[in-house]
């Protein structure tokens, strides 16, 4: 009895530890703090599968706008010479150059001039439509300065550059300029053309076929020139009709006065 009485202490502390129950031991806080990052991790997971099923969703349309953007301008005219305008090299003169316009596509085209130096410089025609297959001489219009420094003519360069755009168009229409600017984002580049000086009294391949382009240039302008040919009867003056019947008529009447004069 007296050993019982002596470690009541002992045996206090080890029921007291022993009826703790498992789950108020020092490990719980853990076991919440695991749980917590456990739901923010699938969370986290969530969100990026929402964000990649959007991604892939939305990447058709982007990736096909980005590969028709990199892709090259599809040409809607054939330039002949391609990408330069020769002028002769006259110094303190007007000369001209030429380029052949040829429409390329199945629908109609309009096309504009546009240069760095339209003081200096006009085309004729600044502008126009071309129907399909349709082709053009337009001759370009320019005034050569005079060299600098006592520059030789061989080393003389032009800043000036022309440019040459296009548009589709529904069918025949009248040509005017203001088309670029109502369907501006429809407009594409052609081409932008460099200024080539050539020589006039050397003979070369660039500059014999630039004399034949302006003659054709010309001959053109003359065409169109000429009113169209008439097949009705001829109109003279206010409206007379001169044809077979009025000549038949002044024959009969003449005839008529001379059996008078006769019977007379």
């Amino acid at each position: 009895m007296e050993v019982e009485s002596e470690k009541p202490g002992s045996d206090g502390k080890g029921w007291s530890f022993c009826r703790m129950p498992f789950w108020q031991t020092t490990h719980t806080p853990q076991s919440s703090s695991s749980s917590t990052s456990y739901m923010h991790n699938v969370h986290q997971q969530n969100q990026s599968l929402q964000s990649l099923d959007r991604s892939t969703h939305q990447s058709p349309v982007t990736v096909s706008s980005v590969a028709k953007s990199l892709l090259p301008t599809r040409r809607r005219l054939r330039l002949d010479p391609p990408n330069k305008l020769y002028f002769p090299y006259e110094p303190g003169k007007q000369v001209r150059s030429a380029i052949a316009i040829k429409n390329t596509c199945k629908s109609h085209v309009a096309f504009k001039f546009q240069t760095t130096a339209p003081k200096s410089c006009y085309m004729r025609p600044p502008g126009g439509i071309l129907s399909p297959g349709e082709s053009i001489i337009a001759t370009v219009f320019k005034f050569v300065e005079p060299p600098e420094n006592n520059e030789k003519p061989i080393d003389q360069k032009s800043k000036v550059k022309f440019k040459i755009m296009s548009l589709k168009v529904q069918g025949e229409m009248d040509y005017v300029p203001e088309l670029f600017d109502e369907q501006r984002d429809q407009v594409a580049v052609e081409q932008i053309l460099r200024v080539i000086f050539l020589d006039p009294e050397r003979p070369s391949p660039a500059l014999d076929k630039l004399k034949r382009q302006l003659a054709e240039a010309e001959a053109a302008l003359e065409a169109r020139k000429k009113p169209p040919e008439e097949t009705g009867p001829r109109v003279a003056g206010e409206g007379l009709v001169i044809d077979e019947w009025k000549e038949r008529r002044e024959r009969y009447l003449a005839r008529q006065q001379v059996e008078g004069v006769d019977s007379v």
